[in-house]
């Protein structure tokens, strides 16, 4: 259990490191004399940092999983102190690209591990404990960094990220018990798993579909203000009820996965915010109506997190390094292509709350996509993958009890020896 909360504990620092600039915009604005719209550079500079980052997954699989993802924190508290003391725009760009890099690195090593680590069957389980730090990152975290940008400076908060990251290194290195590595087989091995269709039918599901409902909440201010009718003051505490909702609804979720499979409690997941959204369109204008739904929306997108992970884990046997990095890359152009086409019928001139049904249509297709996975592949990658855990425990357990036999042969070779000097001191003396 401390090792999934020395993981959580890093999920809750990259999700203060990449949601915390949005906050920020107007600080580096005026600090560095620029307009909001180059200051949103910053958050751009994060995710390309998110997607080159991946690279490390493919050149680093012989190296034990507990070291890579220590290497992994290191070159994220280094962005957060380079961000921190930063003393122009263009080292706060290169700062947040540094520190984008391990982020995709963290979640599919972590995923990794947290499969590793937990019970048999409870690997969906403990990747929503990981992806609860996340959450919470969303709740507190974020709120944190823009009242002490308003209060001192906007480099408070990546003053704090830096002992916090100091804090998740010393976690992970005292509570993460030793996680192995995985089977290397040679470089090209690990992509063999691309040829078959499962993986692209997982990716193209969290692309598509959680872009779609990314797609409404990156116009979630202008949905509740201009549509639903929220006073602008409101807006705030409902952005934190969402944070909630996806927090309650991560570890939900990560419950149903490990009882029933992932891939159904995503398609239903799916299926349950498509309702949402298109009741939204339709009755989201009765205020309490739009607030409810819409923060239901809002939950499902960390809902899918944790099923959406062990099923990309599932369908890369032999590549869950480039794997869970597919996956991490699938997710975050989902997320800037749902954000872009959420904002097309806006430049038309339609109402905000034409963005929902943009949203609901991508998350159709993305449902499509899981629909086919579990028909035509999840049984198959089930069933391999426990027996793939099986094997491997049954490994693990021989090596131990092979430990045990050899220690217990050394006790007795060292008390024979021991025998054996006592008893020529006796002879030596009755001589």
């Amino acid at each position: 259990m401390k090792g999934l909360i020395a993981l959580a504990f890093g999920a809750l620092g990259f999700g203060v490191g990449e949601f915390v600039a949005m906050g920020l915009l107007p600080y580096f604005a005026h600090d560095f004399d620029l307009d909001i719209a180059t200051a949103g550079h910053s958050i751009s500079a994060y995710a390309l940092g998110v997607c080159v980052g991946i690279v490390y997954m493919m050149f680093t699989r012989k190296l034990n999983l507990k070291v890579s993802i220590l290497i992994v924190v290191s070159c994220y508290t280094v962005g957060m102190v380079l961000t921190a003391v930063a003393q122009s725009f263009a080292v706060v760009l290169l700062a947040r690209f540094i520190s984008g890099l391990p982020h995709g690195c963290f979640f599919g090593l972590g995923a990794i591990i947290a499969m590793r680590i937990s019970a048999a069957g409870k690997g969906s389980s403990a990747m929503a404990l990981m992806l609860a730090g996340q959450t919470t990152s969303i709740v507190c975290g974020v709120p944190l960094g823009t009242a002490l940008a308003h209060s001192f400076s906007w480099r408070a908060i990546f003053v704090l990220m830096t002992a916090w990251g100091v804090v998740v290194l010393v976690s992970l290195w005292r509570w993460l018990p030793n996680p192995g590595k995985l089977e290397d087989h040679g470089f090209w091995h690990q992509f063999n798993f691309l040829k078959d269709k499962a993986p692209y039918l997982v990716g193209c599901s969290i692309f598509l579909g959680n872009g779609g409902i990314f797609c409404m909440q990156s116009y979630v201010s202008p949905i509740l203000t201009d549509f639903v009718g929220v006073p602008l003051g409101m807006v705030a505490p409902i952005l934190i009820a969402m944070g909630v909702a996806m927090t309650v609804y991560n570890l939900i979720s990560g419950r149903l996965a490990d009882k029933y499979s992932p891939g159904k409690v995503t398609f239903w997941i799916f299926l349950s915010c498509i309702a949402a959204l298109l009741a939204a369109y339709f009755w989201g204008d009765i205020m309490i109506v739009g607030i409810v739904l819409m923060t239901y929306a809002s939950g499902c997108l960390f809902g899918l997190g944790g099923p959406q992970q062990v099923s990309i884990l599932r369908t890369s046997p032999g590549g869950e390094l480039i794997g869970v990095a597919f996956g991490q890359v699938a997710f975050n152009f989902g997320n800037a292509i749902g954000a872009f086409l959420g904002g097309v019928p806006l430049e038309l001139g339609y109402g905000p709350e034409s963005v929902l049904l943009v949203s609901a249509g991508l998350a159709v297709v993305g449902t499509l996509f899981m629909l086919a996975y579990i028909l035509l592949s999840e049984q198959s990658f089930t069933e391999r993958f426990f027996a793939a855990q099986a094997q491997r425990l049954a490994a693990a357990h021989q090596e131990a009890q092979a430990e045990v036999v050899a220690a217990e042969a050394a006790r007795q070779a060292d008390h024979a020896s021991e025998v054996a000097q006592v008893s020529a001191e006796q002879a030596r003396v009755s001589k």
